[in-house]
Order: structure tokens, then sequence, then C-alpha cells
């Protein structure tokens, strides 16, 4: 590979080859403009230099003489490499399990149900017991050191709720990224478990506010504003009223800090935030980039983990950002991509030994024993154009 430095590269220009990052992640692909929004995010980060087998031009210049040619010999390349098992396109299809994805499915519709209720209660009744919560948060630490990769396939593949559920879902869905986070960052088990508790209640204070203002998608009044800057108080109380330990209660009051003092309600700098604030704060980030809201439609993984690399005002810890990058990859567990070859799949895993080239599913294929075909990106063989929007799978 030829290394090309950041600063040489001029903005909405492209490469004929695929562009990775200190052969780590794959940065664009031929059809992927090289933007300014992605040079000023290398640069802020560091990064001087990437590679690639190819060359810059200022247009889009198609490689292959017709696109016929092309899935011809993408479709040759590929039988070859799943034919002999060795070197180029690994087939790892006897590694797919519809069983485990509809076992995860059936663990986060379970888990999703019970916070539903809990957060019933603890609204109607003034119920909130820490043991019960504990107990089910080991369950989901558990259910994630063996089947993350089924369960983050069932946050792309399920929509989240809306409406009065959205709460609990957006608890759900952040718990289970801060507790991959903080696998990576390798808290011992019994700080894991605590920090997935404080992120399944860092919202609790919303349970004191009319949900019309948290749903709305008009501007709020100043009065509704004020409102929804007191929710982590009220969640710190309320989770101090029920006696849960000290840092779980701070995670909810802390929760909207931010690095560079921007955040409510206290301003705090990144010295003053504890370690689980800052987690939640990542995670609650990029589920509310990658989910549907109210005012907002859903942006795919890939896109929402550049947002989050860009920390525009370092508003996030670093080390954390990092930490959710590393552990999901820039093409995300769940996301949908268009290949090299002109067919569509679904991420399902992350290669440990080679993070820029994620296992795929493909869409549409299956083995010669039924199993839906599943393959290892490789470098010169098969990769990632560009991820997908549900629209474009559904065609």
């Amino acid at each position: 590979m030829k290394d090309f430095l950041v600063k040489e590269i001029e903005p909405n220009t492209f490469f004929t080859k695929t562009v990775y990052l200190d052969r780590s992640f794959v940065i664009a692909a031929p059809e992927m403009p090289f933007s300014e929004e992605i040079k000023k995010t290398l640069e802020k980060w560091s990064f001087d230099k990437l590679q690639s087998d190819g060359e810059l031009n200022k247009e889009y210049i198609q490689t292959t003489t017709t696109s016929t040619t092309a899935n011809a010999a993408a479709t040759a390349t590929a039988t070859k490499g799943e034919t002999a098992h060795t070197g180029g396109i690994k087939d790892l299809s006897s590694q797919s399990d519809s069983d485990k994805l509809e076992k995860a499915e059936e663990f986060y519709s379970g888990f999703l149900y019970f916070v539903e209720d809990m957060f019933a209660r603890a609204s109607v009744s003034g119920e909130l017991d820490f043991k019960i919560v504990t107990e089910k948060i080991k369950d989901m630490v558990e259910y994630i050191r063996e089947e993350r990769r089924f369960l983050m396939r069932v946050l792309k593949n399920i929509e989240p709720a809306s409406g009065k559920n959205y709460i609990a879902t957006h608890s759900v869905r952040s718990t289970i990224l801060s507790i991959i986070i903080g696998t990576y960052l390798k808290l011992p088990n019994h700080r894991l478990i605590e920090l997935g508790v404080a992120a399944l209640l860092h919202e609790a204070g919303m349970l004191k506010l009319p949900s019309n203002i948290y749903l709305s998608n008009r501007t709020l009044t100043p009065h509704e504003q004020k409102a929804i800057i007191t929710h982590p108080i009220l969640g710190y109380s309320m989770l101090k009223s029920f006696d849960f330990p000290l840092p779980i209660c701070l995670a909810a009051l802390e929760h909207h800090e931010r690095e560079n003092g921007s955040g409510y309600p206290r301003q705090l700098g990144k010295e003053k935030i504890g370690l689980y604030s800052k987690i939640i704060a990542v995670a609650c980030s990029y589920e509310a980039l990658s989910s549907k809201r109210p005012h907002k439609e859903a942006k795919d993984g890939y896109t929402g983990m550049l947002e989050l690399l860009k920390n525009e005002g370092k508003q996030y810890d670093d080390t954390v950002v990092k930490a959710l990058v590393l552990s999901l990859s820039i093409y995300p567990i769940g996301l949908y991509v268009l290949l090299s070859n002109g067919k569509k799949g679904q991420v399902v895993d992350v290669n440990p030994e080679n993070p820029r080239f994620p296992i795929v599913q493909i869409f549409g294929e299956s083995t010669p024993d039924g199993k839906v075909k599943t393959v290892q990106t490789e470098h010169n063989e098969l990769t990632i154009v560009r991820p997908l929007n549900r629209s474009e799978i559904e065609t």
C-alpha cells in the first residue's frame, strides 16, 4: 500500500481504490468522496496519513470497463475464494446460527418488558428495588459476554419504540452499549454491573416529567427547557431515596455533563466527571444518533461513528469514544452494507484480527446445507463500498 499525507489530500477528491486509516479502518471506498469533514476529523485526531493501493482523482472514475464485467470478475473471485477456503474471501456460513439470533430477540424483548414494567412501578407506585435491578443487569452482562454480536444485530433490526416507551428503549439500548464499552475498558465485573445499573437508570428523572415535553418535535418553551434540565437532579434524588449506591446516583446526575464544561446541570469539567457518566454520555449519544426520534430520522451506524469521532468541541472523553469505535468498528455490527461485488448484506461480527474487514451476512444467498451465506471481507477480494439505509435493503 502507498501512503497519502492527509494535509495534501484535496477535499471532495476520490481514491480509485479503498483507502484505510492506519491499517485499522476503512475511511472511504472509490465511490465515496474524501470530504472536508473527514479531513478535519482526521487532522483533529492527529492522523497524518492514509493508505491505499489506488490513486487520487478529482472525479469518480469507474475502474472496470463495464458493470457486467466487474460483477462477473467479482463473482469469479468470490467463488474461487469460497471453494478454496485458503486466502481470498472466507466463507463463514457454518458459524451462522439463526437460533441464537432468535434467542437474542427473545432476551432483548424480555429485558425491555422488565424495564417498562419497572419504570411504570417506579412512576406510579414508587417501587424501585436495587437488588432486583442488579440481578437483571448481571444477566445482561453475562449475555453480552456470550452473545454480543447477536444482541447488536437485534438493536439494528428492531426499530426503537416511540411514545411513552421511548425512555425504556433508550435506556436499554444505552445500557447495552455502556456495558460493551466498559468491557473493552476492562472494568472488573462488579464495576461493570454497577455501570449497567447506572446506565439503565440514568434517565430516571424523566419519569417525573410530562412525556409531551421530552417527546416533542416542536421548539420547547423556556419553561419546558428548564424542566428538561432538571431531570438529572430529579434522577439523582429519586435514586438516593431508594438507597442506590452513590456512584450510580452520581451517574444519573452527571450524564449530561461534558468534557469542555458545556453540559448541565453543574457545568462540570472533565476532571470532575465520573467514569460511569463519561461512558453513559458516549453510549447515549451514539444511541440517539442511530435511532429514530420524533424530530429526526436515524443515521446509519457508520455516520454515527464518524460524528462521535469528530467530537466537536471536545464534548466526550477521547478514551471512551475510542473504546466504542474499537469494540464495534467503524462499520458497526447490524449495519446494512453494499459490497464491492454489488451484493447487499449486514455486518454480523467484528474481525478481531483485522477490524477493517468485518464479517458480513449476504442477503438472498444460502450455502448447500441451507444456511445463510456469511463471509469475512478481505483486502483486494471483497470489501464494503458504503452503508445502506433500510429502504435500499427492501428494494
